[in-house]
């Protein structure tokens, strides 16, 4: 039982130590600094109660914010995994391509964010600009100067990045699926469409879970892409939550403003989460 026991520990206490060192330890840390004045320097802190959540509270940035990251979150994960979805079924269809499709597909994931992020901001101010000169496409120039087309721009760029990743999700859902099923729908007389709505889409809810947990996730906390590809322009209009919190810190030094905005985005990103991991565990048990 002793050697049990210790074994448990051997394998688990490194992850636990490294667990506590980089995500709960900082966790608390930030907390605390949330209730003080501190500003990053100093040594001396002051307990300041809640007056920095009414400070985050009263910035309209801050509201500003979350409502543009609100939006970009609920078009980009309908966009993200009807798309990821799309891609699947494209790729498992019986092909010599399929293979080299899935790769196609899953490339731009493996591109770093900031990277991505520029190599869209010459899309969008170069090529965009030179196809629309040339056709006359007014609505083609200027994307990343305006708010609306910033967002727009925005949800491409995630798409492009993210689903090929969500893609691969179902794809091992789909694969899954007895074929058995699939031909017996066929004798049925079931066309392509309910096949996908009466067979296919049930069964691949546990992996809707996870790819609808993954997206909201990534879509809230989205930064890197953001910074590189409209930094919050125009006048913050394309300004996320995390970039708010950033700016907070770093740019106007309010480390403690900076934290409480942060303890009410990872509660706001918590609870969204949660509750859609919840809903969506239900309709599984359901179906």
């Amino acid at each position: 039982m002793k050697k049990n026991n210790l074994s448990f520990w051997l394998f688990v206490g490194p992850v636990l130590i490294a667990f506590s060192l980089v995500q709960l330890i900082p966790l608390l840390l930030g907390v605390y600094y949330s209730f003080t004045d501190w500003n990053g320097i100093k040594s001396d802190v002051s307990w300041v109660g809640i007056q920095n959540y009414i400070t985050a509270f009263n910035d309209p940035s801050f509201g500003q914010s979350f409502w543009f990251t609100f939006k970009f979150t609920v078009l980009s994960v309908i966009v993200l995994n009807v798309l990821g979805f799309l891609l699947a079924i494209i790729a498992t269809r019986k092909s010599k391509l399929s293979n080299m499709l899935r790769t196609i597909f899953f490339m731009p994931n493996l591109i770093g964010g900031l990277i991505l992020g520029f190599i869209w901001q010459f899309v969008f101010t170069q090529v965009f600009s030179a196809i629309g000169t040339y056709t006359g496409q007014n609505w083609l120039l200027g994307w990343l100067s305006d708010g609306k087309t910033g967002f727009y721009g925005l949800i491409i760029l995630m798409a492009w990045q993210m689903a090929g990743y969500i893609m691969v999700i179902y794809i091992s859902s789909l694969q899954n699926i007895s074929p058995e099923l699939l031909e017996a729908a066929q004798i049925d007389g079931a066309n392509s469409w309910q096949k996908i709505k009466h067979i296919v889409l049930p069964l691949v809810r546990p992996a809707f879970t996870v790819s609808l947990f993954l997206t909201l996730s990534n879509s809230f906390k989205l930064y890197d892409q953001n910074l590189s590809l409209t930094a919050g322009g125009p006048a913050n209009s394309t300004q996320m939550l995390a970039m708010n919190i950033y700016n907070t810190a770093f740019k106007f030094n309010l480390m403690g403003v900076a934290q409480a905005k942060a303890v009410v985005f990872f509660l706001i990103v918590g609870g969204i989460t949660i509750t859609q991991v919840y809903f969506s565990k239900k309709s599984e048990v359901e179906a």
